[in-house]
């Protein structure tokens, strides 16, 4: 039953936040994040938009199976072929939500579009109506809604109620509103449309002028009750509006907003953490509510007013976002409960096969350092268990590397197909050259678009962290490695991203230049 004092939480980030450049998360990250979602009880979490390729599909389909008691969401636009790809990947969903879209503003309508707004009505009419006609519920957005004309956007939602659709979205596209007309203009949008009672309105900001926060909570004043955005803020160009900050700004300020939420926000550290490591994207320090910094002291007056009463500079506690530290060590010692313990702690949801895979590589690399951090358990995850992908699939047999004065050479043998490749190449630097003898075993060479390499705690043990973004044919993947060495790091993050590559040309049916390693196939 919808409770007008309750706001909802509408997470985009496998969706719109996967969006952001240079994120390319699989079905098995993607799940992940979900089943994490869904524990830090999201009300809504769009999964993705099942027409844009089969991987999507592939991810709505997967999450719809595995989510029972969150609201999976699939996005589409008024065209037919969307809304009945979006409804097949829905299908085994427990409760599922069609998310139908068209934009709204005159600047999309003349330029993007090329639709009169009449025209644009008829879309609406018929999209929601055979998306209502598929599911039971149904959302729609008109797209650059803030930009749109008032009386015209009024009028589209109201063609949407007819049709059957219960939530309607305002979207801000652009980033372009601000919060003291945001708030009149869904105001405004309310009071004009004047629903009938269940349907409820959504806002959709993004975060171009640092405002998606800001004017999210502008339109709960306004009355609206479902805010969309995504873990970390993660989106295109500036990102969306970040759930952990609306979130606990309702919270942290119910006195002047006077609404209630579903979500536990003891797991908004853990997921944006899950977020981060599987999206690449690192959540900066100085990040509220979730950075590393969000409640760290160092000026000593700060630290004396804390340690007299903390309340003289936290607004909220660490414990109500799940910022706690790790009271339990890991080590060579550690058993399986312990270890299972601390990834569903960290937010993993894992089958006892996964479990136990990891949990062997762990024991390894408890034989190399004293203590396991977090960071570390992590890096595993992310490098051993999602990086897999079995549809083709590069493995790492050995590697060397040597480096003289201005110029290194390395050496890298891979297996693929039960087939053993080899070559080797000189570089600038031995990472240079690790990547150029690969790309001479698999017979293309991938533009190399970024490369970051991290520890994973600030111990001189740490793990090193690998994470690569490579291009080729108008493809782009990611790649991770995990390692106390570097080097070996970094040759595991490339060789994962290559692996993706092929995985994503195959899914979209494009045949790489180089068709993997044809020294291979001619020997």
């Amino acid at each position: 039953m919808f409770d007008p004092n309750c706001v909802r939480f509408f997470d985009t980030t496998l969706r719109d936040g996967e969006q952001a450049a240079g994120v390319n998360l699989n079905v098995a990250e993607k799940l992940q994040i979900a089943k994490q979602l869904e524990k830090t009880r999201v009300d809504v979490i769009e999964a993705g938009f099942p027409a844009a390729s089969p991987g999507d599909f592939n991810c709505v389909q997967a999450i719809s199976r595995e989510l029972r008691r969150t609201t999976v969401c699939g996005l589409a636009r008024t065209r037919e072929g969307d809304i009945r790809a979006a409804a097949q990947a829905l299908a085994q969903a427990e409760n599922p939500r069609l998310h139908v879209f068209i934009a709204t503003s005159p600047i999309h309508m003349e330029y993007k579009l090329r639709l009169t707004q009449e025209e644009v009505l008829a879309e609406i009419r018929s999209g929601v109506s055979l998306a209502r006609s598929l599911v039971s519920e149904v959302e729609f957005s008109g797209e650059d809604a803030s930009r749109s004309d008032l009386e015209f956007l009024i009028k589209a939602f109201k063609v949407a109620v007819d049709c059957g659709a219960t939530i309607l979205n305002i979207p801000d596209t652009v980033g372009y509103a601000t919060p003291e007309e945001f708030y009149q203009f869904c105001r405004t949008v309310i009071l004009g449309v004047a629903p009938p009672e269940g349907v409820i309105f959504s806002v959709h900001a993004h975060n171009d002028l640092g405002l998606a926060a800001a004017n999210s909570l502008a339109a709960v004043r306004a009355g609206v009750r479902q805010v969309e955005g995504t873990i970390n803020g993660m989106g295109e160009r500036g990102g969306n509006s970040a759930i952990e900050e609306v979130v606990m700004a309702l919270k942290t300020r119910a006195d002047y907003y006077g609404v209630t939420v579903n979500l536990d926000t003891r797991r908004l550290f853990p997921v944006s953490r899950l977020v981060a490591r599987l999206s690449g994207v690192a959540v900066p320090p100085n990040k509220p509510v979730v950075g590393s910094n969000a409640f760290a002291h160092e000026a000593g007056i700060h630290q004396h007013g804390v340690m007299a009463k903390r309340e003289t500079y936290e607004i909220m506690k660490a414990e109500d976002v799940g910022c706690i530290p790790a009271v339990m060590v890991l080590g060579k010692h550690s058993g399986s409960h312990a270890f299972r313990a601390r990834l569903e702690f960290l937010g993993y949801h894992l089958d006892d096969a996964s479990v136990a895979k990891a949990f062997e590589i762990f024991k390894k690399l408890c034989d190399e350092k004293k203590e396991a951090t977090d960071g570390d358990i992590e890096a595993i995850i992310a490098d051993e268990i999602f990086s897999v992908t079995p549809e083709f699939h590069y493995e790492l047999k050995e590697y060397t590397v040597q480096v003289g004065s201005g110029l290194a050479t390395a050496a890298v043998v891979l297996y693929r197909d039960n087939k053993e490749l080899k070559d080797a190449a000189t570089g600038n630097g031995p990472v240079d050259a690790a990547y150029r003898a690969i790309m001479r075993v698999i017979n293309i060479e991938p533009k190399l678009e970024s490369f970051k390499i991290t520890a994973t705690s600030e111990r001189s043990d740490a793990l090193g962290e690998a994470l690569v973004i490579i291009s080729y044919q108008g493809l782009k993947a990611q790649g991770r490695g995990a390692s106390t060495d570097v080097i070996k790091a970094s040759v595991k993050a490339y060789i994962n991203a290559v692996n993706r590559l092929y995985s994503l040309a195959a899914v979209r049916e494009i045949k790489l230049n180089g068709n993997g390693c044809p020294k291979a196939d001619e020997s």
